[in-house]
């Protein structure tokens, strides 16, 4: 059991962290209108997917997990 302390430890300061982006993405004002972000709207419904937001997202997550493994 000794081993599974640091891992846990790790999620929830994940989890914390994604608790507090999530909290203040409203206030962060690039976050989904970057340039080559889809955005469609009609008369009757809307589409939204960020692509340029979620590519920056994943290689700044990606960055971050390169400098934990090392």
């Amino acid at each position: 059991m000794n081993g599974i302390g640091r891992p846990l430890i790790i999620m929830g300061l994940i989890l914390v962290a994604a608790g507090v982006i999530i909290s203040f993405s409203p206030r962060i004002p690039w976050l989904g209108r970057l340039p080559g972000d889809i955005y469609i709207r009609k008369a009757h419904y809307s589409f939204s997917f960020p692509l340029t937001t979620c590519i920056l997202l994943s290689a700044i997550l990606s960055f971050i997990f390169w400098l934990l493994r090392r």
